[in-house]
């Protein structure tokens, strides 16, 4: 068995679409009407489907998972990062962690956390 996708729940897919596409180059694979496969195994799924098949609400920002990036040029992606939503709430800014990674966690517009880092 192996794991195949990873989904997270948004209000606007296409705006989620745009958000991953211009920070990380994701492409979209498959669309399927209120669920998009991107690259990499990223799949959207708008939060009306998703509280319909749960019969739960969603929870934005719960802190209770996060996409994990690596980025060698670090500066560079803060930099566009901030030139291109300079609205993004951070969890914390470029920092260096004491076994020497830098990192970066933010939200992305619909509350799912996002920590990007050096490869170590």
């Amino acid at each position: 068995m192996k794991l195949k996708n990873v989904l997270i729940v948004v209000k606007d897919i296409e705006r989620a679409r745009q958000f991953y596409h211009e920070l990380f180059g994701l492409e979209r694979i498959l669309d399927n009407d209120g669920n998009m496969i991107l690259t990499e195994g990223l799949v959207l799924q708008e939060e009306k489907y998703w509280t319909a098949f749960l019969g739960r609400d969603v929870i934005p920002e719960n802190n209770a998972s996060e996409l994990y990036f690596e980025e060698s040029d670090i500066e560079g992606f803060v930099e566009k990062l901030e030139r291109t939503y300079p609205e993004v709430r951070y969890v914390n800014r470029l920092m260096t962690h004491s076994w020497g990674q830098k990192v970066v966690r933010f939200y992305d517009p619909d509350g799912n956390l996002i920590e990007v880092g050096t490869p170590m």
